[in-house]
């Protein structure tokens, strides 16, 4: 089965930043995937995963050097409203990425501008928030929402667009312990019933590893591990030396091996 997005030797700058947020990265994410990506701050975790996006280099510029293919296409030679058909990104600050002031606006907007059939809207935006279990949202403003309510129609307004590919930076952080349980319980649901690629940028390394398929460390701009988790996390000593702090079950484990 070909990848649903390849990534093959990419570098990037930011602007005319000297530094490399991407260092020649190469990784393949198969169709129907879980990928966690974890990495200390500043490590290109963000920057990877708006290089699958596209907004590296449509939003984003600088000097790119390598390809990013997401179903096939070049990310360089097709538009990001192409990118956006296939892949749906939730990003950390999620007030920014609000465009309306009110629930059912904010869904409308994305499925009027990538054209949905009239027929369809009212179903899919229905889907969508009974999917988050938020349905009871759908008549309520932005501004009155918490920030894990605000995270929750973020994610319902990308799943009602049908994508192929959810790219999320962080979705956990303004949340409870239970109510990132809830998220990534419904992100596993939603990826198993729908045959959706799941890429998550998460902190929570504990949490993330329940769910993940495989785990990819990033470390200035460059990938040290790509693994199934309990591989991965099997590295415990050099993690925490990079700036990742492992589950303290798993650092007990490996230092009794």
């Amino acid at each position: 089965m070909d990848p649903i997005i390849r990534i093959d030797h990419v570098s990037f700058s930011y602007g005319e930043a000297s530094a490399r947020a991407l260092d020649d990265v190469t990784l393949s994410v198969s169709p129907g995937d879980f990928l966690g990506i974890i990495g200390p701050s500043g490590a290109g975790k963000t920057t990877l995963a708006s290089a699958m996006s596209g907004a590296i280099p449509h939003h984003y510029t600088g000097p790119f050097f390598g390809n990013v293919l997401v179903d096939g296409k070049d990310t360089c030679a097709v538009t990001l409203t192409d990118i956006s058909q296939i892949v749906g990104s939730v990003l950390q600050d999620i007030d920014t990425q609000m465009v309306a002031s009110v629930v059912e606006d904010e869904m409308l907007f994305g499925l009027e501008n990538f054209g949905v059939p009239h027929s369809q809207i009212e179903e899919r935006v229905i889907d969508a928030l009974e999917t988050v279990g938020i349905a009871d949202l759908r008549d309520r403003t932005i501004t009155s929402l918490s920030g894990g309510q605000k995270q929750k129609v973020a994610i319902a307004s990308i799943l009602a667009l049908n994508p192929r590919v959810l790219v999320l930076d962080e979705p956990t952080a303004e949340l409870d312990p239970a109510s990132s349980v809830t998220v990534f319980d419904l992100l596993s649901r939603y990826a198993r019933e729908h045959g959706t690629t799941v890429v998550v940028v998460e902190q929570k390394i504990a949490l993330l590893s329940q769910y993940a398929d495989m785990l990819v460390v990033v470390d200035e701009g460059r990938i040290r591990f790509a693994d199934a988790p309990a591989q991965v996390l099997e590295h415990s000593d050099e993690l925490k030396a990079i700036g990742v702090n492992c589950p303290r079950s798993t650092t007990l484990m490996n230092r009794l091996r």
